[in-house]
């Protein structure tokens, strides 16, 4: 059978080994160790904030952030309902429920729509204490919108960046937003620890209020003592070891995504109907991921059709993300949409995109697509 081609596969070689091997030798194989402190001090630095805490995942950073601005039972939250359930599950965590937001047509939550529900909420007296946007694929919120919005309410905001390591918006790397950010380093993301995250913030008691809840809530004594419920959310010295040599390639890996965004721009103007999601400034985007949005009238033909052609043929495709408001598991949640986020996903198709994409295999997607055009004609 022929390899298959995967979305964004981890993009990882000698220097990993180099990192990793020598953690091991170290004998620091528990969770904690040097590397674990290196790695939370070098990405801080990379996205010039004062403190990093790393985690076991982003959606775990993004649980403890949430608890350390104090959001709790019966809150609300704002967020974007086109993120993936773990943005709206983290919050579920705390007690708190999700408010979700429609997008704009760059994908990011919408800020005029995020003024109005704060506007509606705030002045029915409803407890809505908290924005989560999310920085969608690798693009960075309008901030400078979301900020003025939360200066008004008085509300957090906590940067779900867990897509957008590397990119900047007006000078400003994405992790550098809100009270607080969170990154994730899934297998899939733009770096990886294999799994693991890091929330990042200018607030020293936020940071270490992540840290005790972290690590089961411990008090400073000899023995175990506890006082509040803690969790078991901090990452491993090994795991952060190979964190450091991916942060090293970093700039690398995006400029191979840049690469793939380039050719696929090229390669779709020529093809009616089809246009690049969310992507009028690449220079600005990690690309992450690149997709699609097609008009099926104009060319005649449907993403769900091109998704299916391209998985016969062993190449990963998928649909850009199911709103949360069309989750059955947040049916009864709250929002404010007009239709944005669903025509995305009904007309949205996300292609391989990874650093680690050859170009053989980039050619073998684009062969396949022009086939699958050629078969529509």
């Amino acid at each position: 059978m022929t390899q298959r081609i995967y979305m964004s596969s981890p993009d990882v070689g000698d220097l990993e080994e180099k990192y990793v091997l020598e953690a091991l030798r170290s004998g620091w194989v528990a969770p904690l160790g040097p590397d674990v402190d290196a790695f939370e001090s070098e990405l801080a630095e990379r996205v010039g904030r004062k403190f990093g805490v790393a985690l076991s995942s982003g959606t775990a950073a993004l649980h403890l952030a949430l608890l350390s601005c104090g959001i709790g039972e019966g809150d609300l939250v704002l967020t974007s309902s086109m993120t993936f359930a773990a943005t709206a599950n983290a919050i579920r965590y705390t007690g708190a429920h999700p408010y979700f937001i429609d997008s704009d047509t760059s994908g990011n939550i919408s800020v005029s729509l995020l003024e109005q529900a704060a506007e509606t909420l705030v002045a029915e007296g409803r407890p809505v204490k908290a924005i989560v946007p999310v920085d969608l694929l690798g693009k960075v919120c309008d901030f400078a919108g979301i900020d003025r919005i939360a200066k008004r309410f008085g509300l957090h905001v906590i940067a779900d960046a867990a897509e957008s390591l590397g990119a900047t918006r007006q000078g400003r790397p994405a992790g550098s937003f809100g009270d607080a950010a969170i990154v994730s380093f899934n297998g899939n993301k733009i770096i990886t620890t294999s799994g693991g995250g890091m929330l990042l913030t200018e607030d020293g008691e936020i940071a270490s209020r992540v840290r005790y809840l972290a690590t089961q809530a411990r008090q400073a004594v000899t023995h175990y003592e506890h006082v509040d419920v803690g969790y078991n959310y901090r990452m491993s010295n090994l795991l952060a070891a190979l964190g450091r040599a991916q942060l090293v390639r970093l700039d690398g890996m995006i400029a191979k995504r840049r690469q793939h965004r380039k050719a696929y721009r090229e390669f779709f103007s020529h093809i009616p109907g089809v246009n690049l999601f969310g992507a009028d400034d690449d220079h600005l985007d990690n690309c992450w991921l690149t997709s699609v949005v097609i008009d099926p009238a104009e060319a005649g033909w449907t993403a769900t059709e091109l998704a299916s052609y391209m998985t016969e043929r062993n190449i990963e495709a998928r649909p850009l993300w199911k709103p949360m408001h069309l989750q059955p598991v947040y049916a009864s949640a709250e929002r404010l949409v007009d239709g944005t986020s669903e025509k995305f996903f009904l007309n949205g198709l996300t292609l391989p995109s990874g650093s680690a994409l050859s170009p053989q295999q980039f050619s073998r997607v684009t062969d396949t697509i022009n086939s699958f055009v050629s078969s529509q004609r």
